[in-house]
């Protein structure tokens, strides 16, 4: 029978007329409806309930994956299999997952190791590091075989001096697809959330503050050096005359709007132009998070001092997704090969095959360089 009890002035209902207690509350929490869409398939982040918890719905995530998708709130780890044959990883070695994410490709290390060693993960993200040590603990692999830190990978000399040198290093410089697919964070112009694109939302500055902070010739010259962007004169002159106007660019939405606005007066069909705006407006999210997260010297700073984080014989492993990264990375390899300080370094860039990028098309723009340690 239903019975109204009151607890120190709280009212509670229970099937049994037992009092519920706080404790009872917080072993038995409220049970929450899921979120409810319109139409056969969630469209919006927030609404991919299943996709969500890949621990509960496999088969859901599984179906994803077979349609060339990547699960809401998931990272698939790109080119695995050269990584590992690369970095020739075995029990007992000490390595560090610069760019922990996901934890895609740090869980295949760990299963490398068979909890004989330590391998550390970095990430600036401390909403994401946080979920993934989470589920890499519940798989077994605690603190004495993985650690997580929450740090810019520039910050490498760090774990050197803390731990000693590495026999394997990795670095995946791509933007974890959790952040991507997650409007709340800012970095993708096709869903409506706050303009941020911050790796670390809690430090820093947005994108929307900082883009109000440059001049037209600033925004210009960053849309050319982060992305190569063809149209950054008309990008730039029409974000400033907005922004002067008083138009707020706070927004994905509105930062996309830009764009289309700055191309509307190119000589350029229906098709072509919509193919022209999709491609610019992804050039001007790349730029403006590369600068708003000073990614170009934190890779050099970290390129600087990896010779000194890498124990003799140790490997590094670097993927990259555009080309001034490339350039980095390649330059950087070249000349400590070129002093004696790496025995070998990648001639050529190695891409992902065709299978996998037809099952994961966010593997197309991938670039994988390698390096030894004399």
């Amino acid at each position: 029978m239903l019975k109204l009890t009151r607890l120190f002035g709280t009212a509670i209902l229970t099937n049994t007329g037992d009092i519920m207690t706080n404790e009872d509350k917080q072993k038995n929490p409220e049970h929450h409806r899921r979120v409810r869409y319109s139409g056969k398939y969630p469209k919006h982040f927030n609404e991919k309930y299943k996709e969500l918890n890949p621990e509960k719905y496999g088969s859901t995530i599984e179906k994803v994956k077979s349609k060339g998708s990547t699960p809401a709130g998931m990272h698939i780890p790109i080119m695995v299999k050269e990584i590992l044959d690369f970095l020739q990883i075995e029990p007992g070695m000490q390595g560090f997952d610069a760019t922990l994410g996901y934890g895609g490709h740090t869980l295949e290390m760990l299963k490398k190791l068979n909890h004989q060693g330590l391998l550390i993960g970095g990430d600036a993200d401390p909403l994401e590091s946080a979920k993934t040590k989470e589920r890499l603990n519940k798989l077994g692999y605690d603190d004495t075989c993985f650690q997580v830190r929450l740090m810019n990978f520039c910050q490498i000399d760090e774990m050197v001096e803390e731990v000693g040198p590495f026999n394997f290093i990795l670095a995946d410089l791509g933007v974890s697809s959790m952040q991507i697919d997650n409007p709340e964070r800012g970095f993708s112009y096709k869903t409506q959330g706050p303009l941020d694109l911050r790796f670390n939302p809690k430090k820093g500055i947005s994108a929307a503050e900082r883009l109000c902070s440059m001049s037209k010739a600033e925004i210009e010259g960053m849309l050319v050096e982060n992305a190569d962007e063809p149209y950054a004169a008309q990008i730039a002159a029409q974000i400033t005359k907005d922004m002067w106007s008083g138009v707020s660019i706070t927004t994905t939405q509105a930062l996309h709007a830009e764009v289309e606005k700055a191309l509307e007066n190119e000589q350029l069909s229906k098709d072509e132009r919509k193919e022209a705006v999709k491609k610019s407006s992804a050039r001007v999210f790349q730029a403006l998070r590369i600068d708003v997260n000073n990614e170009y010297e934190v890779l050099y700073e970290f390129l600087e001092k990896l010779p000194n984080a890498l124990a003799s014989g140790g490997r590094v492993a670097i993927l990259t997704f555009h080309s001034g990264e490339d350039r980095l990375v390649k330059k950087a390899f070249k000349e400590y090969c070129r002093q004696g300080i790496y025995s070998e370094v990648a001639r050529d860039v190695i891409r992902p095959s065709a299978e996998e990028c037809a099952v994961n098309p966010r593997a197309h723009s991938t670039k994988l360089r390698w390096a030894i340690k004399a």
